[in-house]
């Protein structure tokens, strides 16, 4: 009978937690970052330090040809912003960014590279790698190892976001609704996700082609972007939909939007709005609670 009564607590507080979580029907604005300086080659996802108070937005981009003058390494540079959206300072660890992550299993800042998922890649070789900060969280050109390739992420150019606790990935991939599941410690997927692309009304090539963010909302796992219809799109982990949150219709998304320009940091939806300042503006939005 206690275990019984233990059984029926846990059930209803795991309920009431699930209950707790919603989406936000229009997406509220909650930063503005406008870039302070002109992308590499085009940006691609951001992340957020909780204690640092430091935003850190990567550009993604491949390396030169290696010749007698210069070493085949990536120009992109890494960003960092505080937590108003006022530029610090950036870095060149000399990566082709794709996902850019805060780890708190490490406390390391760790940046997914460019065709992560095979061995042919450019130098300084593909796979993840951790972005050395001072102390205060401005950026470092120096990084250390993470792990280096893995088939198991699919598409050379996939975006994956990372679940701390699980410890997975979430790799999209290209042209369909397969997300797959990696864990570091194996070199196949652990499994595929189907996103339920039926029931939410959208076809793969109105999406974002290689990138779903992981929110960390019970129920409320995986966020999309659609672009052509401007929402925010709800998965759960099976790839069940849940629902969207709008975005404004103002925003003026373009055929980039489909290919990076995104990110899910600090329980914001990150989307690049190009035609706003100088250098563009990446908008942090609350789509889920």
């Amino acid at each position: 009978m206690r275990i019984s009564a233990v059984l029926l607590a846990l059930t209803v507080a795991t309920t009431a937690l699930s209950a707790q979580a919603e989406i936000i029907p229009e997406a509220k604005v909650g930063i503005k970052i406008p870039l302070a300086k002109k992308p590499t080659t085009r940006p691609m996802t951001v992340a957020h330090a909780p204690k640092l108070k430091r935003y850190y937005i990567a550009d993604g981009g491949l390396a030169p040809m290696i010749s007698e003058f210069e070493a085949a390494m990536s120009k992109s540079l890494v960003h960092a912003y505080d937590e108003s959206g006022q530029y610090i300072n950036s870095s060149r660890p000399g990566y082709d960014n794709r996902s850019i992550y805060f780890n708190p299993n490490t406390n390391k800042l760790e940046t997914v590279t460019y065709n992560v998922s095979s061995d042919v890649g450019f130098s300084p070789n593909t796979g993840i790698y951790a972005i050395d900060l001072t102390e205060t969280g401005d950026l470092k050109d120096t990084s250390t190892d993470v792990a280096g390739f893995n088939p198991a992420f699919g598409d050379a150019a996939t975006m994956p976001s990372y679940n701390p606790e699980a410890r997975q990935y979430y790799a999209k991939q290209e042209r369909s609704n397969k997300v797959w599941v990696v864990d570091l410690k194996a070199r196949e997927k652990v499994s595929e996700i189907l996103l339920d692309f039926k029931k939410a009304g959208v076809v793969h090539d109105e999406i974002s082609d290689h990138y779903v963010a992981y929110s960390g909302v019970k129920g409320h796992e995986l966020v999309l972007l659609d672009v052509d219809h401007k929402a925010a799109l709800v998965f759960d982990l099976n790839g069940q939909y849940v629902g969207k949150s709008e975005l404004p219709k103002e925003l003026k998304l373009r055929s980039q939007n489909h290919f990076n320009g995104l990110g899910y940091a600090n329980n914001m939806l990150f989307v690049y709005h190009e035609p706003e300042g100088e250098f563009g503006t990446y908008y942090g939005f609350n789509v889920v609670k």
